[in-house]
């Protein structure tokens, strides 16, 4: 599904990391770790062709990202869903339309059928009709991954989602995730939360990734 051989990535001459080699299989549950700087958000950049390697080989889907076109990674990025740390919305939007905004992008209006039901899934359906500036800093993580999901990806890559987040809506979040996971979806979730990775401990099989010191390491096996 996601692939990386001997991946590194540099900024400016100076290496983030390299000799990461990794498979996120079909299914996988991987929570993201390591101090600021380290290079998560540049690992999750990776993962949905925002960013080509420096070294080593990356493949999505089966595709080589350095041969792949403009159009064939806006393919691919239809398959993955994101949810960037500072989820942005259009503030003069409804809830429900930021939501649908993927597929009105894409042309598929007629699929917003389910739209209600998806907000209802992330307990936002009494606020389809708000703009985003009323909602509450959870709200607005469940709304971004109700934006996320919205075209059935594959693939979910969520960076700090829970960061700014109290406990309670943490734990709310995480159980999204762990549902999407278990409807056979690909979850990546880079967090510096180990109380989040700890409560999901007899709920679905995860590894532990860690980026440090300029290589990728296996924290743990299942939790």
């Amino acid at each position: 599904m996601i692939g990386f051989e001997n991946v590194g990535y540099s900024y400016g001459g100076a290496e983030l990391f390299s000799g990461v080699s990794l498979t996120l299989a079909p299914g996988s549950f991987h929570f993201l770790t390591g101090p600021s700087g380290a290079g998560k958000t540049t690992f999750l950049k990776l993962c949905y062709g925002e960013l080509v390697p420096t070294t080593g080989r990356l493949t999505l889907f089966d595709g080589e990202v350095r041969s792949m076109s403009r159009n064939d990674v806006a393919m691919v990025r239809r398959r993955i869903g994101v949810v960037h740390q500072d989820c942005q919305f259009l503030d003069h939007l409804p809830v429900a339309a930021n939501v649908a905004l993927p597929l009105t992008v894409c042309g598929r209006e007629a699929d917003v059928a389910n739209l209600q039901d998806l907000l209802t899934w992330v307990g936002l359906r009494p606020h389809a009709d708000a703009l985003p500036p009323s909602l509450s800093g959870g709200e607005r993580q469940r709304a971004a991954v109700a934006r996320a999901v919205i075209m059935s990806p594959e693939v979910i890559l969520a960076d700090e989602p829970t960061g700014n987040l109290d406990a309670e809506m943490s734990m709310r979040l995480l159980k999204l995730f762990i549902e999407l996971n278990r409807m056979g979806k690909t979850i990546v979730l880079a967090t510096h939360d180990m109380n989040l990775i700890r409560a999901t401990k007899g709920q679905v099989p995860a590894r532990v990734l860690r980026l440090q010191n300029r290589k990728l390491q296996l924290a743990g096996a299942d939790l």
